[in-house]
């Protein structure tokens, strides 16, 4: 008799956020979704990480998953304030139009 065990192995990378919240500008989508976080990647055996490889700073978006490393003096992304001034939005004019009338009236 044969059996036949799937033996499952890989490589997670985890991220962590860590350090400074504050969002930072994007330069891929331009959103303030940026932060500073870690990322270690895991030797995993059925989905249970065992032994972490390696493990670095990075800048990550949320929202495009942009990633760059994180150097301390080095380049960062720009800063989001909330009172810098925003691009207007399109917001449609309304008209008071009359009520259409019946033709029984």
């Amino acid at each position: 008799m044969f059996f036949c065990l799937p033996i499952l192995i890989g490589c997670q990378q985890k991220l962590k956020p860590e350090g400074d919240l504050t969002p930072r500008i994007c330069p891929h989508c331009h959103n303030a979704s940026v932060f500073s976080a870690k990322s270690t990647t895991w030797f995993e055996f059925f989905f249970i990480p065992l032994l972490p490889f390696s493990s670095k700073h990075v800048w990550i978006c949320q929202i495009c998953h942009w990633m760059a490393p994180h150097v301390a003096g080095h380049w960062e992304p720009m800063v989001a304030y909330g009172d810098l001034p925003m691009q207007p939005s399109y917001q449609p004019g309304y008209v008071n139009q009359p009520k259409p009338t019946s033709p029984n009236t």
